[in-house]
């Protein structure tokens, strides 16, 4: 019996991936959120959890989420809001985050088929240094409070933490973790039939059509110019 978290925000322009912005628009940004989550909760739906739960920060919970209990996420940092949440369940855990789209059933199949009695967690690095899963055998927010969030060696944190607990960990694939436009291109590459990818496509085909841009070269040196601007002066 494994309960699957799956972690998000509602998708608020000016909220979420902020980072992608520019060359995104917030609104454009804020789409492609709302496509990553989309795409985290199917792979969840399809994996036999006996337990799905949105941990969700907003008021109005994302389409798709209906069949999820919800828990909202408390106030504070972010080790904070995680180790409420391995307080509050029981029973063997993992949560997932909703920046790592490109997941799937395969990626996490492990969890549900080979968390044996040996197994005390389940990890999975992020190339950010952070991590897109944690599993618990025995939950307790004890394992995450005080854990340096957002930084390059948050997942190096973690581990050292579960480590010095005693705690056998078994790894899961990395993945990338969608903070830049170049994150979410990576991602898109990776699961083109995804809503994301189609999501990301259609932000970036709009960005180029609303800003156009020339390429030229003279004596030698290229410049990209916007045909909007030339001849403007300040």
């Amino acid at each position: 019996m494994t309960t699957l978290v799956v972690i998000a925000k509602e998708t608020i322009p000016g909220k979420v991936k902020t980072r992608l912005h520019p060359p995104l628009s917030l609104e454009q940004a804020a789409d492609v959120a709302a496509a990553a989550i989309q795409d985290t909760l199917d792979v969840a739906r399809r994996l036999p959890a006996t337990r799905r739960v949105l941990l969700f920060d907003g008021n109005r919970r994302p389409d798709g989420s209906e069949d999820f209990d919800v828990i909202p996420q408390i106030g504070g940092d972010l080790d904070a809001r995680l180790g409420a949440l391995f307080d509050e369940v029981d029973g063997k855990t993992v949560l997932i985050g909703m920046d790592t789209p490109q997941v799937t059933v395969e990626a996490l199949a492990p969890v549900f088929d080979a968390w044996t009695d040996d197994v005390d967690a389940w990890f999975g690095p992020a190339n950010d240094g952070g991590f897109w899963a944690l599993g618990l055998a025995r939950p307790t927010g004890d394992l995450l409070r005080g854990v340096p969030m957002s930084r390059d060696d948050t997942g190096a944190h973690q581990l050292r933490r579960l480590a010095d607990a005693g705690l056998t960990v078994r790894m899961l694939p990395e993945l990338v973790d969608v903070d830049t436009i170049d994150d979410a291109r990576l991602v898109a590459r990776a699961a083109p039939d995804s809503r994301f990818a189609s999501a990301l496509r259609q932000a970036e085909s709009t960005v180029t059509t609303t800003n156009p841009t020339r390429t030229t070269t003279t004596n030698g040196v290229t410049r990209t110019t916007d045909p909007a601007t030339e001849g403007v002066t300040s």
